[in-house]
């Protein structure tokens, strides 16, 4: 068994390892302590003599060392900003983020030879370096738990019943009835059973999504003891609800959801609040943290396009075209929302300063890029909103539509001539994103793409 725990100095790494290693009958490891024996002199010295970029050096490679070792480990409170650490860490393991708040840490910490990250006092060092790591601390944990109103051995007994922690048969079963594929179901509870935590997707409907097939190859892939669910849900507070009865880790958010969710998450990135919609969920603490990786999704395949100048039309006024936009924008693009709703259309132009007007307003000589961001494409309805007249070469088109991976709006795109971009290089970009918000692993795109094929 492997128990890693981390999080900011003075949380109680070391004090609660011991006392958990202890409880468990574990090893309890240190990797400040193994940096020192590597070193052969103490963390000050380490940094006095190569700075910080030394010390991180030295911090990886027993970090990589311990990827299959048993025991509990505290890892340092700087570990988990480097993914391949939480890779390494992550490995068979359940980990835990302890929290506090930053009075009581910079009391723990008083008298420590530890050498300060930052030219601030230690109470706003600490609030800088929490706010600078939070995302990759909640990225980083199974388990979130707050220390300041606990004592270590309460910590340690907590750790010690939810570590144990099995779902109740009642709850498997509710779980199994949303997944519409009886087979995925079954794996998934028997994944379960063997006390894997849960992560899922969320829509309706939820047959068509590749997420599940894609996280299973990944959770076994870098050795988490994960189970990736399907559930089949159209109302958010539902959602919710069910989230804190089965402890999910995280949520991918599908359609009709990502932008009703949002009024139930508790904390949401800057890039969800600008966007209005969020598809990603990470539950730390008993919080919903909501992003959006979508708009990274349309970014990273259009990237090369950017500083040249290019008009962009984005077809529909949804949550996914709001991502859509705000990319396109971010790359420095002019942009204008065309849509049935022509209203709604204004209204999300407006948001980014972008144009607006109905899909009759199209014009192919004033357009470079089309991302198209409606269901339309998608069984039962595959239709394409743009004919073969409508499109031309020289064009980009991005359907962001990813089942089938050739849409008809797509295949007559290629007919005239136009560049194409299908929609499983947003569902690859926007996937990587959303493992690492969940799990804190950097996967390589190419590695998420053979994990789609």
């Amino acid at each position: 068994m492997k128990v890693v725990l981390v999080g900011p100095r003075g949380a109680g790494k070391s004090t609660v390892g011991r006392l958990l290693a202890d409880r468990l009958g574990l090893p309890f490891v240190d990797t400040d302590a193994l940096v020192e024996a590597r070193a052969g002199r103490p963390i000050p010295a380490i940094f006095a003599e190569g700075g910080e970029t030394a010390f991180r050096a030295l911090e990886r490679q027993v970090c990589a060392a311990l990827a299959g070792a048993d025991g509990v480990i505290a890892a340092g409170g700087g570990a988990v900003l480097d993914p391949g650490n939480v890779e390494a860490l992550r490995r068979r393991a359940r980990t835990v983020l302890l929290e506090g708040p930053p009075e009581e840490l910079v009391r723990r910490c008083d008298g420590s030879d530890r050498p300060a990250l930052t030219a601030f006092s230690p109470l706003d060092e600490v609030r800088a370096v929490l706010a600078a790591r939070a995302d990759a601390y909640r990225a980083a944990a199974d388990h979130c738990v707050w220390t300041g109103c606990r004592t270590p051995e309460q910590v340690a007994a907590l750790l010690v019943t939810a570590l144990g922690a099995r779902l109740p048969d009642e709850l498997r079963a509710e779980l199994a009835a949303l997944n519409p594929s009886p087979a995925e179901a079954a794996a998934v509870d028997g994944a379960i059973a063997a006390g894997a935590r849960l992560c899922a997707v969320a829509g309706h409907p939820i047959g068509h999504s590749r997420s599940p097939p894609l996280f299973a190859r990944l959770v076994e892939r870098y050795g988490l003891p994960y189970a990736y669910a399907r559930v089949d849900a159209a109302d958010p507070a539902t959602l919710v609800a069910l989230a804190a009865r089965l402890d999910l880790r995280g949520l991918s958010v599908t359609l009709p959801l990502k932008e009703s969710i949002v009024a139930h998450c508790d904390i949401l990135s800057p890039d969800a609040v600008a966007i209005g919609a969020v598809n990603t969920v990470v539950r730390c603490g008993g919080r919903l943290h909501g992003s959006n990786t979508d708009w990274l999704g349309v970014r990273a395949p259009l990237v090369h396009l950017a500083g040249q100048g290019c008009r962009a039309v984005v077809l529909g006024a949804g949550g996914v075209a709001a991502a859509a936009v705000y990319a396109l924008r971010d790359l420095g693009m002019a942009v204008t929302v065309l849509a049935r709703d022509e209203a709604r259309a204004a209204v999300l132009a407006a948001r980014f300063g972008a144009a607006s007007g109905p899909l009759a307003a199209f014009d192919p000589m004033a357009t470079d890029i089309v991302v198209h961001a409606t269901p339309v494409g998608m069984a039962p309805d595959t239709r394409a909103l743009l004919d073969e007249s409508q499109l031309r070469p020289g064009m980009t088109v991005f359907d962001l539509v990813y089942t089938p991976a050739l849409t008809p709006l797509l295949e007559r795109a290629l007919q005239a001539g136009a560049t194409v971009i299908p929609g499983t290089a947003l569902f690859a970009h926007q996937a990587a994103a959303q493992f690492e918000a969940f799990f804190g692993i950097r996967v390589p795109i190419p590695v998420v793409e053979e994990a789609v094929a």
